[in-house]
C-alpha cells in the first residue's frame, strides 16, 4: 500500500517521499479515504502512528482541488505544544499556495491577525485563544467547512467544552468534523457525536485506551519519602537518551528540575505557568539534546514529538487514567522502542488499578530495597476485591549513600 493508492494526488505523495514517509501507517491508510470523501470521522490510535498527517494529507488535497480562498479548515487543539507541532506539520505538507497559521495564547496577536488577514487557508488553534479573537471580532468562521478536534478528550478534560460548543455554533452545520485522539472513552464519545451530529465513520486501530507495544511498562513501589532518591538512582543506572518526567503540580516539577540541576542532570521544565517563549526554548533544548531531561505536567503529555525520547517517567502516578496513556506515548515513537517508569507509592496504587483496567495491560511491579517500597501479595488483592484480610510485604531501610 502507498499513499497513491489511498487517493492522494502525486504532488502531495512526492511531498510525503521528500519527508521519508513511504508506506502510510494504519491509521492513514484507513482514515484518509474516508476524510477525502467528505465522511464525519471518529478515529482513535496509539500514539506516534502518524494521526496528524491522516487528516492533514486529505484536507489539503481537497483544498489544492477546490482552490477556495480565506480560512476554511478549524484545528482545535488541547495546548499550544500540540497546536505548534500541527502547524510545522502543515508547513511541512502544505504547497506553497495553501497557508497554515496558528493561534495559541502566550504569543504576540499581531502576528497571528496578520497570517489570517493574508488568507490562512488552515487555522490552528487552541480553544482559549480562539474565543478571544472570536469575541473582539477578528475572526469569522463562517466560511469554516472542516472542524477537526485534535486529542479532543483532552480539550474536555481541561474543561473546554463550553468553548468547543461556542465554536462550533459559529461554524456551518454542513460542515466536515473529524474526531482525531489517542484513547477515547465512553462518555468522551458521547460528547463527541454531541458536537459531530449526523452518522460518523469509526476508525478505531488499536483497543480503545491501549499503551503502545513497542513501550516496555514498569512500576517501581517507593515510599513517598523515597521518591527522589529512587528517580536519583535510576537516573545514574538506568541507559537514557533523552528523558521526560511527569509530575501532577507545575510546583512540584519546578522543584525537580531545580534537584536534578544542582545533582549536574542537564534538565529543564515545562508547565502552565511557564512563557510561551520559555516552553519554546525548553522543547528546543530537549530536541537538540542541550538538555537530557526534561521536566513537565501534562500540558505537554500530547504536545512533544520527538522520536527518541527513550524513557518516560511518572514521577507522579496521573489521576486521570487516560493521560497516562498520553505520558508513555511520548516514548516507543515511529516504530522504536521505548521505556515508561512509575515511581508508585502505596496511597497511588488505587490510580494505577483504574490505569490497568483502562488499559487491560498489567504493569510489573519492582522493589529495590531500601527505598521503603511496598508489594501487595495475592491475598492482599483478594482483600481489595472483597476477600481475606489485607497483608502485605514491606521493604524499609535507610536511603542508600
Amino acid at each position: 500500500m502507498s499513499f497513491k493508492d489511498l487517493g492522494l494526488q502525486s504532488s502531495l505523495t512526492a511531498r510525503c517521499e521528500s519527508l521519508g514517509f513511504v508506506t502510510p501507517t494504519p491509521i492513514q491508510e484507513q482514515a484518509i479515504p474516508l476524510v477525502l470523501d467528505g465522511k464525519d470521522v471518529i478515529a482513535t490510535a496509539e500514539t506516534g502512528t502518524g494521526k496528524t498527517a491522516a487528516f492533514l494529507l486529505p484536507i489539503l488535497q481537497r483544498l489544492e482541488v477546490s482552490g477556495k480562498k480565506g480560512s476554511t479548515v478549524l484545528v482545535l487543539s488541547p495546548t499550544r505544544e500540540l497546536a505548534n507541532q500541527t502547524d510545522a506539520a502543515c508547513r511541512q505538507l502544505a504547497p506553497k499556495h495553501i497557508r497554515c497559521a496558528s493561534i495559541i495564547g502566550g504569543a504576540g496577536y499581531k502576528h497571528q491577525i496578520d497570517a489570517i488577514r493574508r488568507g490562512a487557508n488552515i487555522i490552528v488553534a487552541t480553544p482559549g485563544r480562539l474565543m478571544d479573537f472570536m469575541e473582539q471580532g477578528m475572526l469569522n468562521l463562517s466560511k469554516i467547512d472542516t472542524l477537526v478536534l485534535d486529542e479532543a478528550d483532552r480539550m474536555l478534560d481541561m474543561g473546554f467544552l463550553p468553548a468547543i460548543k461556542r465554536i462550533s455554533k459559529e461554524i456551518p452545520s454542513n460542515r466536515q468534523t473529524l474526531f482525531f485522539s489517542a484513547t477515547l472513552s465512553n462518555e468522551i464519545e458521547r460528547i463527541a457525536l454531541s458536537v459531530m451530529g449526523g452518522d460518523p465513520q469509526y476508525v478505531e486501530i488499536s483497543t480503545r485506551g491501549k499503551a503502545a507495544t513497542t513501550i516496555e511498562q514498569t512500576a517501581y513501589s517507593v515510599g513517598h519519602e523515597y521518591k527522589m532518591p529512587l528517580l536519583l538512582e535510576l537516573l545514574d543506572k538506568e541507559d537514557f537518551d533523552r528523558v521526560l518526567i511527569f509530575t501532577r503540580t507545575k510546583r512540584g516539577a519546578d522543584r525537580l528540575a531545580h534537584i536534578l540541576e544542582k545533582r549536574d542532570h542537564k534538565s529543564n521544565r515545562i508547565h502552565g505557568d511557564r512563557s510561551q517563549s520559555q516552553r519554546e526554548a525548553a522543547l528546543r533544548g530537549f530536541k537538540t539534546g542541550k538538555t537530557r531531561v526534561l521536566v513537565a505536567t501534562d500540558v505537554a503529555a500530547r504536545g512533544i514529538d520527538i522520536d527518541s525520547v527513550s524513557h518516560v517517567i511518572n514521577y507522579d502516578v496521573p489521576v486521570v487514567p487516560e493521560d497516562y496513556v498520553h505520558r508513555i506515548g511520548r516514548t516507543g515513537r515511529a516504530g522504536n522502542k521505548g521505556r515508561a517508569i512509575t515511581l508508585l507509592t502505596t496511597a497511588e496504587e488505587h490510580s494505577m488499578r483504574a490505569i490497568e483496567k483502562l488499559t487491560g495491560q498489567a504493569v510489573e511491579r519492582t522493589l529495590l530495597p531500601g527505598f521503603g517500597g511496598q508489594v501487595f501479595t495475592a491475598p492482599a488483592m483478594a482483600a481489595r476485591k472483597g476477600g481475606p484480610a489485607r497483608s502485605f510485604r514491606s521493604y524499609g531501610g535507610r536511603r542508600r549513600k
